[in-house]
């Protein structure tokens, strides 16, 4: 199951990825907003973030108008490595490299049918291991050590 969220700048992406995996049969849970009323983007990422950290959820896809603000936001949940993608390429970086268990993007600079792309390739993107697990270990010190 993905888990799906987003402030009013990214209301309308939001949905146009919901309907788009689940016409692909992806199982979505969707945290809000359900309308374009002005909310505050660190107010949801919340609940996406921690569908994520208690494994109510495989991973978690954010929106906000740049994408910028809700992948800080997010970022600041402990365990949560969120990626902000524009291009296909960062999405799939994202995921090797990283192991992202969020992606974030802004409903405000891209399309939806790049955003489509965006998501096929992160979620058929598989984290590579080895140097890159060291880096990760790094970033997990880093908390830790806050």
């Amino acid at each position: 199951m993905i888990a799906i969220g987003s402030d009013h700048g990214g209301f309308e992406l939001k949905n146009h990825v919901k309907k788009y995996l689940e016409d692909k049969g992806i199982e979505v849970h969707d945290y809000g907003v359900y309308n374009e009323d002005s909310v505050d983007y660190p107010d949801c990422a919340g609940p996406v973030c921690r569908a994520v950290l208690n494994k109510d959820a495989e991973c978690g896809i954010l929106f906000c108008g740049t994408g910028i603000g809700i992948s800080i936001a997010a970022n600041k949940y402990k365990g949560i490595r969120a990626a902000l993608c524009s291009d296909v390429y960062s999405a799939k970086m994202a995921k090797e490299h990283n192991d992202a268990n969020v992606i974030c993007m802004g409903g405000r600079v891209i399309g939806r049918e790049l955003a489509f792309m965006i998501v096929d390739e992160w979620l058929g993107a598989q984290h590579q291991g080895g140097r890159h697990s060291q880096r990760i270990a790094k970033i997990h010190a880093i908390e830790e050590n806050q």
